[in-house]
């Protein structure tokens, strides 16, 4: 297997989390140590002040805010701002102190988008209930008594302290703890999504930038990526689930943790966690390494299976699946990097790569490369089984 640098000795380091049984004592000890406590402090702001906090340069950190993938419709955004003028209680967005005074947010980014937006006569006002009268008006269209008293409106925001972690080792752990509880916007958050705004260093941004890759996108059914999709994403990609809840990136950090799949532990997305603390080690000659080794891979498997890659064989149908399958997937990537030095074979023989792979599908047990069966044992036996196809096909 094809590892760089640093992931050739990255799991024989600790990940820094105590695990031994404490005694009362010993707990208390922690305790009074104020180990894994929190320190806030809650502010209010008027809805003009806020935004016009939003545009000071450092006060907050945009990049997570505006990376994840918005979910909200016109609609539901509308509903925020009917809640806002008639003055129902809104719940308080989440901060992290980063830097001293300045901050990122860790939930809420939807209420924030959307003030900021409707302050800024983006969209109007759509599906009103309770207000239908101002249905179709944006913020500067609002009767003047209306928009007097949405400016008298608050935002309520709660700011994680730096006080609250020692070391960047807590930081990790305690901001992946707060995001696990954080469902206040009405949408859970996804597993890369969490990943996606907690891990801010460079291997994080290659996995999101390798998501776009022509390849992966033929393969999964998504558009073309274009620069204007990075702040405003298309209405068609945003019905994608694959894409709205980032599992284009979840899929490449699946690819890179799988070849490590001897440390695979706790289930898939524990061990995809664990991949991503080790991660924030990576150099960066480990990057370059990482990215050049996922282009290779993902090149190399569309020129084999053409348009039936990631799609099983359908043995109902008798014909290759029309959607992708992400189990298997996994296991065609993870194949093909164990044969990486017999690359020109495969290809020369790719007829016979897609022969033996039907031939291994209806010889696999029910659920084998469909991800039903997901055990340690089950993930390394398909991810072998596929392999072995390889070899076996390349030849010595």
């Amino acid at each position: 297997m094809h590892l760089s640098p640093y992931e050739q000795t990255m799991w024989g380091s600790s990940r820094g989390v105590k695990s031994e049984k404490l005694t009362h004592e010993e707990i208390n000890q922690k305790y009074r140590e104020r180990e894994l406590r929190i320190v806030t402090e809650t502010n209010r702001e008027q809805l003009p002040n806020f935004i016009a906090a939003l545009s000071r340069t450092g006060w907050l950190e945009l990049q997570p805010f505006y990376q994840r993938r918005i979910r909200w419709d016109v609609p539901r955004k509308s509903r925020l701002i009917e809640s806002f003028i008639m003055n129902v209680p809104v719940p308080p967005c989440f901060l992290y102190e980063s830097e001293f005074a300045k901050y990122e947010v860790m939930d809420g980014q939807q209420r924030i988008s959307t003030v900021a937006e409707f302050y800024q006569n983006e969209f109007a006002l759509k599906g009103l209930q309770q207000w239908p009268e101002l249905n179709d008006m944006r913020y500067s269209d609002l009767p003047s008594e209306v928009r007097r008293g949405l400016d008298r409106r608050s935002i309520s925001y709660v700011v994680l302290l730096k006080e609250s972690t020692k070391t960047k080792n807590d930081e990790l752990l305690l901001r992946q703890q707060i995001f696990e509880r954080l469902n206040t916007g009405g949408v859970e958050l996804e597993n890369q999504e969490i990943r996606h705004c907690i891990y801010h260093n460079e291997f994080e941004r290659t996995i999101v930038r390798l998501s776009k890759h022509t390849a992966m996108r033929e393969a999964w059914g998504l558009e073309k990526w274009t620069e204007e999709e990075d702040t405003k994403p298309s209405m068609r990609l945003l019905k994608s689930s694959h894409f709205s809840k980032m599992q284009d990136v979840e899929f490449v950090l699946r690819f890179f943790a799988l070849r490590h799949v001897e440390h695979y532990r706790s289930g898939m997305q524990s061990f995809l966690d664990e991949y991503m603390v080790r991660s924030r080690n990576f150099t960066e000659e480990d990057i370059v390494f990482l990215e050049t080794h996922f282009r290779v891979i993902i090149e190399l498997a569309r020129e084999i299976f053409g348009a039936n890659l990631f799609r099983p064989w359908d043995a109902k149908k008798s014909k290759w699946a029309s959607a992708p399958q992400i189990a298997y997937a996994d296991a065609t990537m993870i194949a093909i990097g164990r044969n990486l030095n017999k690359a020109d074979a495969l290809v020369q023989r790719k007829a016979d790569v897609l022969e033996a792979v039907r031939k291994m599908l209806i010889d696999s047990p029910s659920g084998s490369f469909t991800g039903k069966k997901n055990t340690r044992l089950d993930v390394i036996n398909r991810l072998d089984k596929f392999s072995e196809a390889l070899a076996i096909i390349a030849g010595p």
